[in-house]
């Protein structure tokens, strides 16, 4: 029934009533977590740097929802409680804060993420690096040792260097 405009009619009236509504705009996470069973770590962390990780490089920005723990539960087949630690260590670092009913977002004052200008560059050298010593026959476990050699030894130069 259409109705000319500017006319109410008793159809219309409980149309139009109430016409203030309040929405809410909910930003929904991007992230999709990953568990690698042989890598040792215990799987909350694995949970905490993925998510780390994804703030880091922009996949998640202030304001994003994370995964309900229900949501995680369902596609890991994980304990909730894992779920619930692992957001509970993030909050304590500040990358996350809760809203009892609402979900886990990612805080506004989480870590800015990396400069494409920086990132970028640093990940096409990164896969080049990665398809050469896939080339040379190493695994993944021997990359990861390799890499960890080198960040080790960067890194504890870098800290003698400032004492």
């Amino acid at each position: 029934m259409a109705v000319p405009r500017g006319q109410l009619t008793a159809a219309t009236a409980d149309l139009t009533a109430f016409p203030y509504f309040t929405s809410v705009v909910v930003k929904v996470a991007t992230i999709r977590f990953r568990l690698d069973q042989a890598s040792g770590v215990p799987t909350y962390l694995q949970l905490v740097q993925q998510t780390k990780h994804a703030v880091r490089y922009g996949m998640l920005r202030p304001g994003d929802r994370l995964p309900t723990a229900r949501e995680v539960v369902l596609d890991l087949a994980i304990n909730p409680n894992t779920v619930l630690k692992a957001y509970r260590e993030l909050e304590r670092e500040g990358f996350v804060y809760s809203r009892p009913g609402a979900g886990t977002f990612v805080a506004d004052d989480a870590p800015a993420p990396l400069a494409r200008s920086v990132h970028q560059p640093l990940r096409r050298s990164l896969d080049r690096w990665l398809a050469g010593a896939h080339a040379a026959g190493l695994d993944r476990e021997s990359v990861v040792a390799l890499i960890t050699l080198a960040l080790n030894d960067a890194f504890s130069e870098k800290e003698a260097a400032r004492a």
